[in-house]
């Protein structure tokens, strides 16, 4: 079934709810909320409790055909059930029930008050308390999974990681702009190289949904065992590319970087200190190109001449392969004062 608001009841219906537990008569209302591009994702009330259902699409919202494997739900509801044991109480949702034969599962839903970090970093609210907890949860992730066979095994398969970042990103940038071909091949492989610990895959700020109990981080549908640098790169770079949207808070966004770096690198094993912020800073420059000219653009930077002047800047870190963050901080705000 693929499930949207309108058939949710009757697919609630066939089941008796999570494990042990029957679905009691009463109120039972249902939304659909932003799934992103590539999964439908349904806030269900009932009288006594409200959850998530997060069901995986074959082929993405996007202009350009997209596929990815639905398989890829059952690892991440798997991830949540894992990433529970390290992170601190309330980080990531409680898994309900999983439902392979729909490519789907349940989740508990965060308080009404919540509201993802994008929108408050949209909107020019800069907080560094979030980008300190952001930090540490990727710092935690990171250093509880290094080196770890157990995560190894179950997520070493980087399929929907392939489907969903690297294809779509780094070899679609690659195909579109030659000149950088070379370098975007080299980070592939050498990243491919790099399994050393979990990756989450998307951690941006659409994902952290901070409320009043704290910051819960979500969308674990990429996740594998592999290159944590990418992670560091895809959080910073939504920061650098809002920049270029929202030019009048640049310091506040560039130190909303730097907060959440270190408080990341603070938390990183030590073999992990001497690769990864050379590491991060090249992903970075191919991010920043990704999100202007791979298959998905962000939303907020239409106008050309903001595409062109965050394409300058990409290219040119790719092709200089640039090694540091603060270079990497200088050169968007020197591009963003020109533009």
């Amino acid at each position: 079934m693929e499930l949207t608001a309108s058939n949710c009841p009757e697919y609630l219906a066939g089941r008796v709810g999570p494990p042990g537990r029957s679905r009691p008569p009463g109120r039972l209302a249902v939304r659909e909320l932003g799934g992103g591009v590539s999964n439908t994702v349904l806030l269900v009330e009932e009288t006594d409790q409200r959850y998530i259902l997060k069901q995986a699409l074959g082929r993405l919202r996007v202009q350009d055909e997209w596929l990815a494997d639905r398989s890829r739900i059952f690892r991440e509801a798997s991830s949540l059930q894992d990433a529970a044991r390290f992170l601190p109480a309330g980080s990531v949702p409680e898994v309900l029930w999983v439902d392979e034969a729909n490519f789907c599962f349940a989740m508990n839903a965060v308080p009404p008050a919540a509201q993802n970090w994008k929108a408050h970093l949209l909107a020019g609210r800069i907080d560094p308390a979030v980008a300190v907890t952001v930090g540490v949860l990727l710092g935690l992730w990171i250093r509880h999974s290094w080196s770890n066979r157990e995560f190894e095994e179950r997520y070493g398969d980087q399929t929907a990681f392939d489907q969903l970042r690297i294809d779509p990103y780094y070899r679609t940038i690659a195909r579109r702009h030659p000149e950088v071909a070379g370098g975007v091949a080299a980070l592939i492989e050498e990243s491919a190289r790099r399994r050393v610990s979990l990756v989450h895959g998307d951690w941006s700020p659409k994902n952290f949904l901070v409320g009043p109990s704290g910051v819960t981080v979500i969308d674990f549908e990429a996740v594998h065992y592999g290159d944590p640098a990418f992670d560091a790169a895809f959080c910073l770079n939504h920061f650098l590319l809002k920049c270029f949207r929202c030019p009048q808070h640049t310091a506040g966004y560039l130190r909303l970087a730097r907060v959440f770096y270190t408080w990341l690198a603070g938390l990183l094993p030590p073999p992990a200190l001497n690769l990864f912020e050379g590491a991060t800073a090249r992903h970075l420059g191919c991010l920043l190109l990704a999100r202007v000219d791979g298959k998905s653009p962000a939303e907020y930077i239409t106008e050309e001449t903001l595409k062109e002047a965050v394409r300058r800047t990409a290219i040119q870190m790719i092709l200089d392969r640039v090694e540091s963050l603060e270079a990497c901080y200088s050169r968007v705000a020197g591009e963003v004062a020109r533009v």
